[in-house]
């Protein structure tokens, strides 16, 4: 049973951005700065909904995403954190986390964020080649983005991300190797690296329909990942989870509760959430969010996260057990740590060679699953090809009930 002393996640989605990126299908919206001040009154209703539901628990971990969260000026910026300490209480070792782009951070603005007690910093560099951030449509060049992480430091941030992307249009291995050591050469905390893929209803989704853009090519990502994999290794980053790696101490704590299937509180337009067993999506649209927030009134207040009866919620779902088992299967695997069997069967008491046992030999005998005492994981060799061994590990399951 959850009780109110046990912490909690909160992810808080900030769906603005200066535009929309040809291979981006997450829930961001350019050209709506104007709602800026309702929404941040919304998440802040929001939140205070949510207390009512779940009591004040403490925050291990806070996320801001987006959309491009250092969008939002720092007087609304403001207000949002002082809404979420005034719902749950922080602790002193809380990990506070803001996505930034080149750009649209300066000096000032990060000093402000330092002030505000965001101690972590994720930057949307993606690449430190012009030409390929140009095919991005990105707004930054490389001499921005290590100018952004250079003032990030002045500004006093002593954990900081870099996202990059490979697989780019017009990137070879060699240009890949360079943007890479520039990145390593700024010395982060943390990096996550990602494949290019192409997104459904996405532009560039459909430049690739029509021949105006190149399909990604797998070997060469594969290439490329196993390059990254030898670059980070040999500068002492451990590879934490498929697309990230980290300076020992400084793995994502609030990612590791979605990998570790923890629970998490998600507010703003589009937010998932995960509590008690139940998963939770809020409306996507920001303008059908704050107009339903903003309308209820005061008689908000539910029994428990099993009822939720807020019109901004979009869907509430319980998964049946065999869809849970592969849910927190597929997670687990995305880390190097792997999946703990005894946790498996306390989690759902059934053994995991029960319901998944017949993958494991095949797949071991190929070099694609390694098994050390409590711990099934995927070996560095194989984790390109992580959702292929997922995909062939929940193709074996046997339909089972937890009890």
């Amino acid at each position: 049973m959850v009780k109110v002393s046990d912490p909690l996640s909160l992810y808080v989605h900030i769906p603005f951005c200066d535009h929309r990126c040809a291979y981006c299908d997450f829930n961001a919206y350019a050209g709506l700065d104007a709602l800026m001040p309702r929404y941040v009154d919304a998440l802040a209703a929001e939140l205070a909904a949510w207390v009512d539901v779940l009591g004040p628990r403490p925050l291990a971990t806070v996320y801001f995403g987006g959309g491009t969260p250092s969008r939002l000026p720092l007087p609304l910026l403001e207000r949002l954190v002082r809404a979420v300490e005034a719902a749950f209480p922080h602790r002193a070792d809380t990990e506070w986390s803001l996505e930034a782009n080149p750009g649209t951070i300066d000096e000032a603005y990060l000093r402000g964020l330092r002030a505000l007690g965001i101690n972590r910093l994720s930057i949307g560099v993606q690449s430190f080649d012009d030409a390929e951030l140009r095919l991005l449509d990105r707004i930054h060049d490389a001499a921005a983005a290590e100018t952004a992480y250079r003032t990030a430091r002045a500004a006093g941030f002593a954990n900081v991300n870099l996202d990059l992307m490979f697989g780019l249009q017009g990137q070879d291995l060699a240009s890949w190797e360079r943007t890479l050591r520039r990145a390593l050469a700024l010395g982060p905390e943390h990096l996550s690296l990602y494949a290019l893929t192409v997104e459904e209803g996405t532009p560039l989704a459909r430049q690739v329909a029509c021949g105006q853009a190149p399909e990604p090519d797998p070997d060469l990502q594969a290439a490329m990942y196993e390059r990254a994999q030898a670059l980070l290794a040999a500068a002492g980053y451990e590879q934490y989870e498929i697309s990230n790696w980290a300076r020992p101490g400084y793995a994502c704590r609030h990612n590791l509760v979605y990998w570790r299937d923890g629970e998490w509180l998600g507010v703003g337009a589009g937010a998932h959430s995960h509590l008690a067993g139940r998963r939770f999506a809020v409306v996507r649209s920001p303008a059908a969010y704050v107009r339903r927030v903003l309308a209820t009134g005061p008689d908000r207040a539910a029994t428990g996260p099993s009822t939720v009866p807020f019109p901004w919620v979009g869907f509430v779902e319980e998964p049946e057990p065999d869809r849970a088992m592969a849910d927190y299967v597929t997670l687990a695997l995305r880390l190097s740590e792997g999946l703990s069997l005894s946790a498996f069967a306390q989690r759902f008491g059934v053994p995991f060679e029960a319901v998944f046992g017949d993958a494991v030999p095949e797949l071991t005998a190929l070099g694609l699953l390694v098994r050390a005492g409590d711990r099934l994981c995927i070996p560095p060799s194989a984790r390109f090809l992580a959702g292929e061994v997922q995909a062939r590990v929940l193709a074996a399951r046997r339909v089972a009930h937890r009890r």
